[in-house]
């Protein structure tokens, strides 16, 4: 049984969603900048039936390992949107984008029928190089920024998959099978046109570009198991069951029910509950799992409730490892594949599973059917959404 829904003047409500391709570090996107990744999809939401780009609240989106600068605010500027339109970015590393729709609804139920534009951005291909300054005033160029303090481990995220794998006991063959079976789903899903509506092609020096590029053609259980460890000698993580780095954008327009009925919006996801966890640094990856269940348990909701699960695929160990934890079927989860085939984009990564979650829940096409959205994150966190599809 579903949670009791707030007033429709306060009760937050996704009615659009959109993304970019998602494509591999250095591939097809290499050369656009965050802001230009982000902008049109932005162009995109505001231009459906009803939307005054001039009503929009505020825009409200992740991004982990950009330049700085607000990057909101930037692209929603590029996209048209007028100045009167402020721009917030927020980071909390792999959620990022997930926790900007999760922020966005949080100031929807506080009330005043607003409307915003929320999600996230990474284009890991045009990440600034970062640099710590030495006393002698000498830069020290670094990989990647520290999560938590050294006393806690602060383990490499392929290190702590390993980690995950052992601790939990999901083994190299559950690993394979999985990663396998994201590349299979995701190559059915975009020849069966599932991608179509949700992505907004972009404009490069070539041409455009219109689809993911992750998925690959030709992996079978053989080729998978060819794989050496990656991270950890005699280890079952490998590059064949981890996603890859990817450049991508994705957002939603979250308003009240109220304000979605005037403005004409035949259908949306509720969003009944919403939470962030923390959970050791050293198993980072089941972070998602302590989400999610504290979510499910607020909302007298169970796993075998939900229809829709969409899960970041960061690595294959800790997503397995956080369905078992969760009691989810894994054959339940990313119905049209997930990040081990699409790549993950960091902090676009969070609103990706919400858009992917509305398309689907569209195509099904049941009132009140239930969905998941989760992610583990950087550090030892995890934040998940609980939605519910209605038509109004």
């Amino acid at each position: 049984m579903a949670p009791e829904l707030l007033p429709p003047d306060r009760q937050p409500v996704i009615i659009a969603a959109r993304r970019t391709p998602v494509c591999r570090t250095n591939g097809a996107l290499r050369k656009l900048r965050a802001h230009e990744l982000l902008a049109p999809v932005l162009r995109e939401l505001v231009a459906d039936p009803g939307m005054e780009p001039a009503a929009v609240t505020d825009v409200i989106i992740g991004n982990a390992v950009g330049g700085g600068g607000n990057v909101a605010r930037l692209a929603l500027l590029e996209a048209g949107l007028p100045v009167s339109v402020p721009g917030l970015t927020v980071d909390r590393q792999c959620g990022s984008g997930l926790d900007a729709i999760v922020l966005a609804s949080g100031l929807v139920a506080a009330g005043g029928n607003p409307l915003f534009l929320a999600g996230g951005v990474e284009s890991t291909s045009t990440a600034p190089l970062r640099a710590h300054r030495n006393d002698d005033g000498v830069p020290e160029f670094y990989r990647r920024a520290q999560f938590v303090p050294a006393g806690f481990g602060d383990p490499d995220m392929g290190v702590a998959a390993e980690t995950v794998a052992q601790k939990f006991g999901v083994g190299r063959d559950r690993q394979d099978a999985f990663a396998l079976c994201s590349h299979e789903r995701a190559i059915a899903a975009a020849e069966a046109g599932h991608f179509d509506d949700e992505v907004v092609p972009l404009a490069v020096n070539n041409g455009t570009v219109a689809a993911d590029d992750g998925p690959r053609r030709g992996l079978t259980a053989a080729v998978m198991a060819r794989f050496p460890a990656a991270f950890v000698d005699g280890g079952t993580v490998t590059a064949g069951n981890s996603c890859f780095d990817a450049d991508a954008a994705s957002a939603v327009v979250i308003t009240s029910l109220k304000r979605a009925r005037e403005l004409g919006a035949p259908d949306g996801l509720l969003v009944l509950g919403t939470g962030t966890a923390g959970v050791e640094p050293e198993v980072l990856g089941i972070g998602a799992a302590t989400a999610a269940r504290n979510v499910l348990a607020a909302s007298g909701v169970t796993a075998d409730d939900l229809d829709l699960v969409e899960f970041n695929e960061a690595f294959a160990s800790q997503t397995l490892a956080c369905l078992d934890e969760l009691g989810i079927d894994p054959g339940r989860v990313n119905l049209d594949g997930g990040a081990l085939a699409l790549g993950h984009a960091y902090g676009a990564s969070g609103a990706v599973l919400v858009t992917r979650l509305l398309a689907q829940a569209r195509r099904k096409g049941i009132p009140g059917g239930l969905a998941l959205a989760m992610i583990s994150i950087a550090g030892g966190m995890g934040t998940a959404a609980l939605l519910q599809y209605e038509r109004f």
